[in-house]
């Protein structure tokens, strides 16, 4: 995996997304020659349409990734990978033919977007077709040893086996016979020199997934593997970096206190992030105030009570604040006291059924964005009587306070709608992970996934 500002990407991912950005570079490059030639115009240096070329491609490399991709799926699948290539190219075409139209130069023409639409699809299709299989190979999987045969490496056996892992288990090193669940593992008493051993078998990685680590590590074998360029790696790293969450199972105080994470250098990304938000809100909210304005007479029309929905949730470092939303439940939907979400909720009206579906009822949100209360990009914001439980019932839970909640998140973007103590279990991991990994890069990335949460709106209620 290559580490791009704190957060990992797959190097396969990393190839194929280069090549794919590379080859609609060519393809708008095709498509300006085609119909330069069908006018008559001389067709000139390719220098002089370097921007729009390069700006075309981006536009649409940057649809694909909104749209998921260069998800996991999407490097196994075939079939699922064209369907996100073609939602992506129609998005980022129609993208392009809104900025050609605001902002007309001579340097893009809206008449090759057809074309460009056409030979992006070919040329796409025709790479996957063709690298399906090789990204999906062992050449792109790391070679990875596990010391330990019990649950841990249980556990890392069956992320190995998933499709769209990008690690391959070559050995199983039992340190003790205690508590053994992984039968194929090798006694480490029948290993005469671990080092040579890991170097025969061509491992990058070590993980430690031993149970009780106190008399039981090789700790002259694991320097001389470090020092021959090996990475050595204790279990809740690796599955931090290869999920990307924080395993609460195997979290503790001290690798929280001493793994690479909530680095004191995020002043300056918290000015940027800040920044932004204030400017993003007051464009977001200038030009969705007419829709708000729309939906709020629908709420309105639709069901007894206000169009606005006012609670209070809890904010940065444990502190309420008022948020605001389009209402989407009945008035005496919480008459009883705060309650999870449930599928098919009776207290949702109808149009707050389709607001919820299409994030609307998201937007008044900006405003509490704009004040500063809340982020466009964070762990989503909860109710204090939650709060309160689930901090009685969930290590660590507080931790997500310390970053500003926000309208959309890293646990948004990869964990279904939850409504229960386990499903709050499960998105505190990638809460955690955004906290201890927050920058500039990764809001990015998130935001332009909530795309693809909007477009397919799983779990959503």
């Amino acid at each position: 995996m290559i580490r791009l500002f704190k957060h990992y990407i797959p190097h396969a991912v990393l190839l194929l997304g280069l090549l794919d950005l590379a080859l609609l570079v060519m393809a708008s490059e095709l498509a300006w020659q085609l119909r330069a030639a069908q006018i008559g115009m001389e067709i000139g240096a390719v220098a002089h349409r370097g921007i729009a070329l390069v700006g075309t491609a981006l536009v649409i490399w940057l649809a694909m990734i909104a749209v998921g991709v260069y998800g996991p799926h999407a490097l196994r699948s075939l079939r699922f990978a064209g369907a996100r290539v073609l939602v992506a190219i129609s998005l980022g075409i129609i993208a392009l033919a809104v900025v050609d139209f605001i902002f007309p130069t001579d340097l893009f023409w809206r008449s090759t977007l057809l074309y460009t639409m056409g030979l992006a699809i070919l040329v796409l299709m025709a790479d996957r077709l063709l690298l399906n299989s090789f990204l999906g190979s062992s050449a792109f999987r790391r070679r990875v040893m596990v010391l330990g045969a019990g649950d841990r490496a249980q556990r890392l056996r069956a992320l190995a086996e998933r499709p769209e892992t990008g690690f391959a288990i070559v050995a199983y090193i039992a340190m003790s016979e205690d508590a053994r669940v992984v039968e194929e593992a090798i006694p480490h008493s029948a290993i005469h020199d671990l080092g040579r051993f890991v170097e025969n078998l061509g491992v990058s990685e070590v993980v430690l997934a031993l149970q009780e680590r106190r008399n039981a590590l090789p700790l002259k074998d694991l320097l001389r593997i470090k020092t021959k360029g090996v990475h050595v790696n204790d279990f809740s790293s690796f599955l931090e970096r290869e999920t990307g969450r924080v395993d609460l199972d195997t979290a503790n105080p001290s690798w929280l206190i001493f793994s690479d994470g909530f680095s004191s250098g995020r002043m300056f990304s918290s000015a940027v992030k800040r920044i932004f938000d204030i400017a993003a809100s007051l464009i977001l909210l200038t030009l969705t105030l007419p829709v708000i304005v729309l939906f709020a007479a629908l709420v309105k029309l639709d069901s007894k009570g206000p169009a606005f929905f006012r609670q209070k949730r809890v904010g940065l470092y444990g502190e309420p604040f008022t948020l605001i939303k389009l209402r989407s439940m009945r008035v005496d939907a919480e008459k009883d006291g705060a309650k999870w979400a449930e599928k098919d909720d009776p207290r949702i009206t109808r149009i707050g059924r389709f607001i919820r579906k299409v994030r609307i009822d998201e937007l008044p949100q900006t405003w509490s964005v704009l004040k500063g209360d809340m982020s466009f990009v964070g762990p989503r914001p909860e109710v204090p009587s939650f709060v309160e439980s689930l901090e009685e019932q969930i290590p660590f839970y507080a931790e997500r306070h310390m970053v500003k909640p926000g309208i959309t998140g890293w646990a948004q973007i990869n964990y279904p709608y939850g409504a229960s103590v386990e499903d709050s279990r499960a998105k505190l991991e990638y809460d955690l992970y955004y906290a201890k990994n927050y920058t500039p890069f990764l809001d990015f990335v998130i935001l332009l996934q909530t795309l693809r949460v909007i477009l397919w709106p799983e779990g959503a209620r």
